[in-house]
């Protein structure tokens, strides 16, 4: 697997499960360059294998934190958009990029990528965790350029338009709930999501590669050869999220007693 940018990195890490090598690239950025060389050759050579001492892992916690809170805060700020052809997801940020194009391309894989407009520096960067799309070639557009699965560009005119005045109205995407216990993705008995119009959809397997949606309890033409096909649909075209327990429950029993 070649390794091209930081997100790739990221992704790689996740992957084989090595969080030592992550949190050490994190502390490579925390610390001076020479301070960070010092520490690791001197370590290393008086040890049989490595470690973090106390004050790094503290750092390193601290800073592990201060990452979630600003991807809790900018995931509540995501919008929805096509363009070009492909879905991208615009947030506005201007810093932990990596992290945070990473992140919400895992809670929201619907969207083929992350933009995240950086207005005080006039950059735009790009960010995917997806094979089938080369985000080089989404900068490539407005002159910019990168990796694969990293790349940027500057805020040119037409991507101010295209990420900025024509995303500026849009309302922010619906987090899924957290603490549901029946109403989870592809389950047995369905999946019912929601969206700010008060519709409701229905996803359930009608066979073994064959799913389907019912909308206000009329089935739609459309049927789908897996659960993520059809979640995709719904919310590219509907901008719909998981709908509440409560909810989901009382339309399960409405949906079995009357099937």
């Amino acid at each position: 697997m070649e390794i091209t940018s930081k997100s790739h990195l990221l992704l790689y890490w996740e992957k084989n499960n090595n969080l030592a090598a992550q949190r050490l690239n994190a502390l490579f950025y925390l610390i001076s360059f020479d301070e960070f060389v010092e520490k690791m050759v001197t370590r290393l050579k008086a040890n049989d294998h490595f470690f973090f001492d106390e004050l790094e892992v503290q750092i390193l916690d601290m800073e592990e934190k201060k990452i979630d809170r600003y991807i809790r805060r900018k995931r509540r700020e995501l919008v929805q958009k096509e363009i070009d052809g492909l879905y991208a997801g615009v947030v506005y940020a201007e810093q932990y990029h990596s992290e945070l194009g990473n992140e919400l391309g895992k809670e929201y894989p619907h969207l083929d990528y992350i933009a995240i407009v950086n207005i005080g520096g006039k950059k735009l960067g790009f960010r995917t965790i997806h094979d089938h799309v080369d985000v080089s070639k989404v900068a490539g557009t407005y002159g910019g350029g990168g990796h694969v699965k990293a790349s940027g560009c500057n805020l040119t005119d037409k991507a101010y338009q295209n990420y900025c005045l024509d995303t500026f109205a849009l309302e922010p995407l619906r987090e899924d709930p957290k603490k549901n216990e029946y109403n989870k993705k592809d389950s047995p008995l369905g999946t019912l999501f929601e969206n700010k119009q008060d519709e409701v959809f229905f996803l359930y397997q009608v066979s073994r590669n064959q799913w389907a949606i019912n909308q206000k309890k009329t089935k739609l033409q459309q049927t789908f050869s897996t659960f993520m096909q059809g979640e995709i649909f719904l919310r590219r075209n509907y901008g719909v999220w998981l709908a509440r327990d409560d909810k989901y429950i009382r339309y399960v029993m409405d949906f079995v007693k009357h099937k």
